[in-house]
């Protein structure tokens, strides 16, 4: 079993600073993490690896200093990693991302690949989806359990609003994962020396074999044109006294909210 993870080094929450030159995220300097969905998707391929053995490899697309999550990667269990690297991928939007991604997989042999359900810095939820279409297969969308797999087929739970739906589907297939699948292992001391003397294999654009009108800024559709931080709200109201002088109050505002 060939089991592919794509994930993304994110700046760190707190950490997170606009350019207003550019419009786009302060990277350089700034704390980076693994996209945390990303770790719940790792943990998911690490136990599909335990139930059927096999092999997982992770893959990011991002600047040099990317090393350090595929390092984290390792740490964790993992048997293999791939830095997808260039200046020509520079400001790729989701589109321009997923098929320098595809490029980087097709070549490798899969029959899953797992992606956390979004990134926490641009929360679009389409670079997984977008792979699978790219590759023509299957994807599932927020999985939260994955209840069977074998050799030809997977059958997960998927969440919905209300419940969750029971999917299967065939191999190869792509799954994008939620947080409620699992909790993601910490490094062993082992895990963290095998990731210490990694070689960490590197592909730039020749060595995918992408056309370089699809990546980065040329191959990108769409473009941010502006980032703002929202106003802070100033009209806000803090409701004194018990907890029935409250209630009266708040029945007051919202009575005067009707009449308005």
């Amino acid at each position: 079993m060939n089991i592919i993870v794509c994930i993304k080094q994110v700046p760190d929450t707190a950490e997170v600073r606009i350019n207003p030159a550019t419009n786009t995220l302060v990277r350089e300097g700034v704390p980076s993490i693994i996209n945390p969905y990303d770790l719940h998707a790792i943990e998911a391929a690490l136990q599909i690896r335990e139930m059927t053995g096999g092999k997982v490899t992770v893959i990011t697309m991002g600047p040099p200093q990317a090393e350090d999550a595929l390092r984290e990667a390792i740490s964790m269990g993992v048997d293999d990693v791939r830095l997808v690297s260039d200046r020509a991928f520079a400001g790729a939007d989701t589109w321009a991302t997923s098929y320098a991604l595809y490029k980087s997989i097709e070549k490798l042999g899969y029959n899953i690949i797992l992606c956390g359900k979004q990134a926490i810095d641009g929360d679009t939820a389409q670079v997984g989806p977008e792979v699978a279409e790219f590759l023509n297969i299957p994807h599932i969308a927020y999985v939260k359990k994955i209840e069977t797999v074998s050799n030809e087929s997977i059958k997960v739970q998927r969440l919905m609003d209300e419940g969750y739906d029971v999917v299967e589907s065939e191999l190869p297939v792509l799954l994008t994962v939620v947080k409620e699948i699992n909790t993601p292992r910490l490094p062993s001391l082992k895990g963290k020396m095998a990731a210490k003397k990694a070689v960490i294999t590197k592909l730039d654009l020749n060595a995918i074999g992408a056309e370089e009108e699809n990546v980065g800024l040329k191959g990108s559709p769409t473009q941010v044109k502006n980032i703002f931080a929202p106003q802070a709200k100033t009209d806000r109201k803090m409701l004194q006294g018990s907890v029935e002088e409250q209630v009266d109050a708040l029945v007051q505002e919202l009575r005067g909210l009707k009449c308005v």
